[in-house]
């Protein structure tokens, strides 16, 4: 079971303290979303913030395109430090191209759907793809409430992937819900405001504890 803090509910003005705190307590991955202010209507950041971070953690970039046609920056994020690279499948017609070139960059490729996609989307591509991504949230936004419509494409999926095959869930986790997430099939969790709060160390425990 892996947890992937989400960067983006972090402090920046201390982001490399915050982080530290959340591997030093048990967290594996670091979720980075990157947002375009096209495909969602907000913008983060690029490439070169967490670039800056790599050599300071030896946690795994877990790197969330939410960009129209991803196509045109994969390089750059994978230049950056991305171990592994998921873009939105609502977001190109270019989808097995772009598994492609991730792997051909030496990285690993995940694809996402939003609340509203259902899993045919994804299901071609399956086998290609490291990672599947449900989005329990419409992306864009940080604090949103957990979209228990969801549930049965978790389900789904973990019944045509198999036992091993990672399934990540981003989108209004907590310590009260993840537990039913990860019982659902998810196998990688993305926490951003249950994880970067006023006690980060003690929220990655406590979220570990439960799964």
């Amino acid at each position: 079971m892996i947890l992937s803090p989400s960067m983006l509910s972090a402090d920046f003005s201390c982001l490399k303290e915050q982080i530290t705190q959340a591997e030093n307590a048990g967290a594996k991955w670091l979720h980075i979303d990157v947002m375009d202010g096209i495909f969602v209507p907000n913008i983060s950041f690029g490439a070169c913030v967490y670039k800056c971070l790599k050599e300071h953690t030896n946690l795994f970039f877990d790197v969330h395109l939410m960009i129209t046609k991803p196509e045109r920056y994969i390089k750059e994020f994978a230049d950056a430090g991305a171990d592994m690279i998921t873009f939105h499948t609502e977001a190109t017609d270019k989808i097995s191209e772009c598994i492609d070139m991730i792997h051909e960059l030496g990285k690993k490729a995940g694809i996402a759907i939003n609340p509203e996609t259902g899993t045919d989307e994804v299901k071609p591509y399956l086998d290609k793809a490291d990672m599947v991504l449900v989005m329990s949230v419409h992306p864009g936004h940080g604090g949103q409430a957990y979209i228990s419509d969801v549930d049965g494409k978790i389900q789904e999926l973990r019944k045509i992937c198999g036992p091993d095959y990672l399934i990540e869930v981003d989108g209004g986790i907590k310590k009260s819900n993840i537990k039913h997430v990860t019982d659902l099939g998810a196998n990688v969790i993305v926490a951003g405001s249950a994880v970067f709060n006023d006690d980060i160390a003690g929220s990655v425990k406590g979220l570990l504890e439960e799964i």
